[in-house]
């Protein structure tokens, strides 16, 4: 049910989920898990949300890394909604994260929301470099080929708003893995300045489906 592409000569799964597998390394990358977003909304005095959003994405990440038995684990930034969303996660959801964490190499990548939770161990990094693929947190033009997020890309199809991938030769930006989220359409003058003519958006749901990346409002 993934899509498959290409960076790099690399050959990277894009899951339905919106985590990206790259089966060579064994490793998960997932973008924008804001954990703790409804949490943070409150403190705040912003509007108030069901508190499930964690465990939501939890699922789905204890889901994808069962299936795909990834032993590296790369989240590019904004992990948690802000800083003090680390220390607040319920002793439930700590011990869940912790659970998906033993055992497997789990590098938290630096993001605009938050450094990286700390109290959960792992390697804490500005960005990361495997073979010729930089991970990081927000594109920079220029600099491809990278792995990034930040965006939470979304596009339409048949009426529907759904998180996409973002892919050309030089970049891939991976949709927003948390739920309430919120995401910035493809056609928005960032995304198109960012990416090639010939870019694909890879939506997800029940099933990865790629289509040529929408550069106009619907």
């Amino acid at each position: 049910m993934h899509a498959p592409l290409t960076l790099a000569d690399e050959i990277l799964h894009a899951l339905p989920s919106g985590a990206l597998h790259w089966p060579a390394q064994n490793l998960l990358c997932v973008s924008d898990l804001h954990f703790g977003k409804s949490r943070r909304l409150a403190r705040r005095g912003g509007t108030l949300l069901p508190p499930y959003e964690t465990r939501a994405t939890l699922t789905r990440l204890d889901a994808d890394l069962e299936t795909t038995d990834a032993k590296r684990v790369i989240c590019l930034g904004d992990s948690f909604d802000d800083i003090a969303a680390a220390e607040e996660m319920d002793e439930t959801e700590h011990l869940w994260l912790s659970r998906l964490m033993a055992g497997r190499d789990w590098i938290w990548v630096e993001g605009n929301h938050d450094p990286g939770p700390i109290s959960l161990g792992g390697t804490h990094r500005a960005s990361v470099r495997i073979g010729a693929l930089t991970f990081r947190h927000i594109a920079e033009p220029g600099e491809g080929p990278e792995i990034s997020g930040h965006y939470h890309p979304k596009a339409r199809l048949s009426g529907q708003a759904r998180p996409c991938f973002l892919a050309d030769s030089a970049r891939i930006i991976l949709p927003a893995y948390g739920a309430y989220t919120g995401g910035l359409w493809s056609h928005d003058a960032a995304l198109t300045a960012l990416m090639a003519p010939e870019a694909r958006a890879v939506l997800t749901g029940t099933r990865a489906l790629m289509i040529p990346m929408p550069r106009q409002t619907p």
